[in-house]
């Protein structure tokens, strides 16, 4: 199996574990950021010299990330504990629950293919969230890892929630976020022999999280010339979770030019590879895979991806979004690079009709021209295409649980 071990995790005191965490920053404007930052104790006040300041020598602005963070150590404001891995349990307000295991893998594990990927990653933010993190050596949000439920490990962690966390708090959101601590031997001992069945771990979330603590790694141990792969910079702090606790919703696409063509012109192109069924003016939600939801002219449509593409492609890239790319937006449309282009935008679901729904809200503002609503990738699908190395199309999954950041850290120093 990938190697997941205990760690010594960094948590907020219990005076301060409603103040600390915080979501990602992309979840915010710059005012916002701005505003937070003021707030006494908050992780956003420890990074204030990255997120809001004015000076222009990064590595100072980081080395006093760092200087703020030993000090809130020192002042006893953050707590470090002994080894342990940690259970942690997310409920939404709608009661939906996930649950895993924090802990840490290899890069080496990364690197060999035991940790699989299916997203590829932008080499100059890889290399910036490296060198943050030889400057900083805190790693606040861990990458979201999945795998194949295993019976044993889900009831182990069931027998561990009798017990009483560490954390328990709700978030601004109305999540409910709890955390135990596992740092009995015996009881570790009986978590590592339940995992180590495991293969592989999949990325779900944080390719390049993990991308740029493997390209510290590396430069540290072309510095330093020789490494056991026992030192802190060779982990990389993550969040386990199986199938059972994952959902993975739908990411739909809209375009604001229809490459000159008619309403009339569109679908008659699209008969060539797809059967056409109008559904009027109610939004349509893809009832599975290989049906396309399209809202054009004030109507939707469910495309079925007609059967010869789908015995072509059956043991290659059979994702509707890479169907959407080359038989839509190439064929059609004269988009060539669903990458590198500005003429698609992409627009978050829900995995229901109230993702479709704004859709169609955009395309009848007048701001986009056609819209297409896509089935959510499977489980099975998703390590389909890691197990190939086949990459995915951009945003093609929007996964939950969405981690909060710095409920945990894990310090590489």
């Amino acid at each position: 199996m990938p190697v997941f071990k205990p760690f010594k995790g960094i948590r907020p005191n219990h005076d301060f574990v409603d103040i600390f965490p915080t979501y990602s920053l992309d979840n915010f404007t710059q005012e916002e950021i701005n505003k937070k930052s003021q707030q006494e104790n908050s992780y956003i006040q420890m990074i204030k010299p990255a997120v809001v300041s004015k000076s222009k020598d990064i590595d100072r602005n980081f080395r006093k990330i760092r200087s703020n963070y030993e000090e809130l150590l020192e002042e006893k404001k953050l707590t470090q504990d002994d080894s342990a891995y940690y259970l942690y349990e997310q409920t939404l307000p709608d009661k939906t629950t996930f649950r895993g295991l924090l802990g840490l893998v290899s890069v080496d594990d990364f690197w060999e293919g035991k940790i699989k990927k299916h997203e590829s990653t932008i080499t100059e933010r890889r290399m910036k969230m490296a060198h943050y993190l030889e400057k900083v050596n805190i790693q606040a949000e861990p990458v979201l890892l999945t795998y194949h439920a295993n019976s044993k490990v889900e009831l182990l962690m069931t027998h561990e929630q009798k017990n009483v966390p560490i954390i328990n708090y709700k978030d601004e959101k109305g999540v409910k976020h709890k955390i135990w601590k596992i740092d009995n031997r015996l009881k570790l001992q009986q978590f590592k022999e339940v995992l180590d069945p495991i293969d592989s771990f999949y990325i779900a979330d944080g390719h390049h999280r993990i991308g740029s603590v493997a390209e510290y790694a590396k430069k540290q141990r072309d510095k330093y010339k020789r490494s056991h792969g026992t030192e802190h910079y060779n982990f990389v702090y993550s969040f386990i979770v199986s199938n059972q606790s994952i959902k993975i919703n739908d990411y739909n696409r809209l375009l604001d030019d229809l490459n000159g063509l008619s309403e009339e012109e569109i679908l008659e192109k699209l008969k060539e590879d797809f059967q056409i069924h109008d559904k009027g003016e109610a939004a349509y939600f893809p009832s599975q895979k290989f049906h396309i939801s399209m809202y054009l002219g004030g109507r939707f449509y469910s495309l079925h991806v007609k059967h010869n593409i789908r015995e072509e492609l059956k043991n290659e890239n059979d994702l509707d979004h890479h169907l959407v790319d080359k038989y839509i937006f190439e064929k059609i449309f004269g988009i060539t690079n669903a990458k590198h282009t500005d003429k698609i935008t992409y627009l978050k679901g829900t995995s229901d009709t109230q993702g479709i729904t704004e859709i169609k809200e955009k395309v009848d503002s007048g701001e986009y021209k056609v819209g297409f609503g896509i089935y959510p990738i499977s489980f099975n699908d998703l390590l389909k295409i890691s197990d190939k190395e086949i990459k995915m199309p951009p945003k093609c999954t929007l996964i939950e649980p969405k981690l909060i950041t710095a409920l945990m850290m894990y310090d590489m120093k």
